[in-house]
């Protein structure tokens, strides 16, 4: 899928992983900042159409904790939790991931790794499943598009971040 220049790619590196890779037009630190703090988080994490970001804490901190909660009118809420296994700024942020009515057979854990090169950020999210079939299972859904329109809300508002930090 293509945002603006900067490609939004999927691959399968394993039998059980996926990688979503995204460059961004700004610096690491500004990139993990932006996945890390929830007041920043809360402005491009938002779920398809009338799924707002209801619930966005975040404690980062190896042992610490997340959670964000989706909520529609219609359809009720959806929620998600996990634990910091790793943290490293502003290169390495690895956690887990276990939705509160879990869809993906069982928990995930996610390592993001934010790489600079003049300027831009390459970030690359790896989610490691339980199972192939569990994998397999949340690449039918909608959940790589829903990553692209995240990644294309957060392209746009990097830019009002950077002039903040100037």
């Amino acid at each position: 899928m293509m945002a603006g220049t900067n490609a939004f790619i999927v691959t399968k590196p394993s039998d059980a992983e996926i990688t979503v890779t995204r460059i961004f037009d700004a610096p690491r630190a500004l990139a993990f900042d932006a996945f890390t703090k929830p007041q920043m988080v809360k402005n491009w994490l938002l779920g398809h159409g009338d799924w707002p970001l209801v619930e966005c804490r975040i404690d980062l901190r190896v042992g610490g904790a997340f959670r964000y909660v989706w909520r529609n009118a219609e359809k009720g809420e959806c929620g998600v939790s996990g634990t910091y296994k790793e943290i490293s700024p502003p290169t390495r942020a690895v956690h887990t991931e276990l939705f509160d009515e879990d869809w993906t057979g069982g928990e995930r854990v996610f390592a993001a790794v934010f790489t600079e090169n003049d300027g831009r950020t390459t970030v690359a999210v790896t989610m490691r499943y339980s199972a192939r079939a569990a994998r397999d299972g949340a690449l039918e859904t909608d959940m790589t598009s829903g990553w692209s329109a995240a990644y294309d809300r957060l392209d746009a508002y990097l830019p009002s971040l950077a002039e903040r930090t100037v």
